[in-house]
């Protein structure tokens, strides 16, 4: 057995190592355990010519696909998208491609203001200035001034828009239609000793450039020197509690497959939406026979995975290909509740830019716009570095029905049951999925594309991972307090995605982040009363 801690963070990722940051002042020993390893730049793909090849082999946004020493098995078999997960100190941050929008003030009052799912018990206003903290610890660029948004200045200047941005800048001009460049992760500038973004377009694949802002390389820095232990190779099979129903600390298989009890005082879950309620529901004992911190019975419920519509089409002039940050622009046109549009809530678009040329070719095979055999190169010249399009990001509304449960066959090498995914569309997300589509054509066309092609969902873009271990302030409707600290066990706290609510319509990253932050902040300030 190890020496006791104060504080016990399990999770290296977006939302552990902003904790780990935030606690380090108080001068308590904290250790963080993270099942994977320290990401190593000199081994992401974008240092090889094989970079297309690699990112959909040891590289896979699929655990299932990658099966690294650090992954899990997942069972998304009952999901029509499929789970993108990463294990390793930076989690998902290390794969993300940098877009970093805020949810909006009304994503924390959709019952109030639209009759559906449930309020946050905090609101936009509570976690503005942990925005603006963390806007300056991963480092943002952007343009303040984006009338989708309350006030707030980024601490960079934007990425630049490339030829790409600038056309379809036109193209949303002529419609009329909201546009802005994009808060993103990455650097514009050089930025707290990081180097600046040098348009390699490998944003989502690893940086080797260090000019995104992958945890790894900013909160964890800060932390470490700030005495913070990181542990890696340590995959947390279960949390331990005693006969007070108090957390005593968690066992976890160390990188030789020996499995070591680590005590502490305080345990902060931060595994994703899909590892966390993994974690509760293979924590079951005696004394909470339906997993742990589930007297609710919502862990591993509600679960939201923001279904994703893609379009794109061909131009005749060049645009920037695969080059350039992933990150530029943004359209909030129909982000918020419309009745007209037969459906609640809404979604964003987010620009994208062309595809590398082995991509290109197989995307094209694909969409039947590129033969195989002959006219194969004519066609594939035609369209290479003539494509661009958007994603929509499409709010998804909870519902109970969605899962993550403990499979009854599948484990991982050691031995740990791994998740079930049960996941469907609802009704009012297909409806957004399908005007996002219709739109998107209207864009293209006012953008003077041809050969458009959409897909909606996407089947493997399941990288948003939310609302399976909800906040509120309800015992009965809620896992976690509104300060993130669990209704069942006073000394366990949930800090990642799946204390969601509900999921917005744009990527979660800084919201996860700020959420964090703002529940580390509540334990420094309650620390004489935090197990009353």
């Amino acid at each position: 057995m190890n020496e006791p801690v104060d504080v016990l963070i399990i999770g290296g990722g977006a939302s552990g190592a902003a904790v780990a940051w935030n606690l380090a002042e108080t001068r308590m020993r904290i250790v963080c355990l993270e099942q994977g390893d320290w990401p190593q730049s000199q081994d992401f793909p974008s240092n090889g010519r094989d970079w297309e090849t690699r990112q959909s082999e040891d590289y896979a946004l699929s655990p299932n696909r990658r099966d690294g020493l650090a992954d899990y098995p997942i069972n998304d078999d009952g999901s029509p998208i499929k789970i993108a997960n990463f294990n390793g100190v930076g989690g998902g941050t290390v794969f993300y491609a940098g877009h970093f929008p805020r949810m909006h003030p009304s994503d924390f009052r959709v019952r109030s203001l639209d009759g559906v799912a449930d309020d946050w018990p905090i609101d936009y206003r509570t976690l503005e200035p942990f925005f603006e903290i963390n806007d300056r610890m991963m480092g943002v660029s952007g343009l303040a001034g984006d009338p989708a948004y309350p006030k707030k200045e980024p601490p960079m200047p934007p990425i630049p828009l490339g030829r790409t941005g600038e056309m379809f800048g036109h193209a949303m001009n002529q419609l009329g239609w909201h546009w802005w460049p994009a808060d993103t992760a990455i650097n514009s500038r050089a930025y707290e000793g990081r180097a600046p973004c040098i348009n390699i377009g490998h944003c989502g694949h690893g940086c080797a450039q260090g000019a995104k802002a992958a945890t790894d390389v900013t909160y964890w820095q800060e932390a470490l020197r700030n005495r913070i232990e990181v542990r890696t190779r340590c995959r947390v099979s279960r949390i331990e509690t005693n006969e007070d129903r108090m957390a005593t600390g968690a066992w976890y298989f160390d990188a030789n497959g020996e499995e070591v009890f680590q005590p502490a005082e305080i345990v902060i879950i931060a595994c994703n939406g899909i590892g966390t309620p993994r974690l509760l529901l293979n924590s079951a004992s005696e004394r909470f026979p339906n997993g742990l911190a589930n007297s609710s019975g919502l862990v591993g419920r509600n679960l939201m995975l923001h279904p994703y519509a893609m379009a794109r089409g061909r131009l005749d002039t060049p645009q920037d290909g695969f080059r350039g940050a992933r990150g530029f622009m943004w359209s909030m046109e129909f982000y918020e509740t419309d009745p007209e549009r037969g459906y609640a809530r809404g979604y964003c678009y987010q620009f994208t830019r062309g595809f590398g040329p082995a991509t290109t070719a197989i995307n094209g095979m694909a969409d039947k716009l590129i033969p195989w055999g002959e006219n194969h190169h004519d066609a594939f010249r035609h369209f290479f570095d003539h494509q661009a399009g958007m994603v929509s990001i499409c709010e998804d509304l909870p519902e109970e029905s969605n899962t993550v449960t403990l499979d009854p066959d599948l484990r991982d090498s050691n031995g740990i049951a791994a998740p079930r995914i049960t996941y469907r569309i609802g009704e009012n997300t297909q409806k957004m999925l399908d005007h996002s589509i219709a739109r998107a054509r209207e864009i293209l066309l006012a953008a003077g594309a041809t050969d458009i092609v959409t897909h909606a969902p996407l089947s493997h873009a399941g990288w948003h991972l939310l609302g399976t271990a909800r906040m509120g302030k309800d015992p009965k409707r809620s896992v976690v307090s509104e300060w993130g600290r669990s209704h069942d066990v006073k000394n366990l706290f949930i800090v990642d995605g799946s204390v969601f609510v509900t999921s917005g319509g744009v990527n979660p990253t800084s919201t996860i982040q700020a959420v964090s932050l703002y529940i580390s902040d509540q334990i420094k300030s309650r620390l004489h009363e935090l197990f009353d």
